[in-house]
């Protein structure tokens, strides 16, 4: 495993209002969705993890990516049950890993990650 490969953070306790007809959160929903595209289209070296609050509750369901020596960003308002949303994730990492630094601009991004971003970090 490569460990300077990107890294893919699902917030697994965040909320998204459908817990009482799903019972499971939102964050886990999104997380499994991830993990069955990753079976399918699998980036290079790409890493998912959960992680257990990334405290942006108003924003929910939350992912960041990271990896050493490139940009952190943090998304929000992400749906589980957004086909969209998952198949953007997987588009941005393939971005991302060609981009220098991990930066891009907001028009480089997928649509659907261009208003969702909370943060972009060194």
């Amino acid at each position: 495993m490569d460990d300077n490969g990107p890294v893919l953070s699902i917030c697994m306790t965040c909320r998204d209002g459908r817990e009482d007809d799903h019972e499971t959160r939102g964050g886990s929903r999104l997380a499994e969705r991830i993990l069955a595209q990753l079976k399918v289209q699998a980036p290079a070296n790409l890493r998912i993890r959960g992680v257990r609050c990334m405290s942006q509750c108003k924003r929910s369901c939350i992912v960041s990516l990271s990896a050493p020596e490139r940009l952190t960003y943090v998304f929000g308002d992400l749906d589980p049950q957004e086909d969209i949303h998952v198949d953007a994730l997987f588009e941005l990492v393939s971005l991302y890993s060609d981009a220098e630094e991990g930066f891009l601009e907001r028009k480089d991004r997928p649509e659907p990650l261009q208003a969702s971003i909370l943060g972009r970090l060194p």
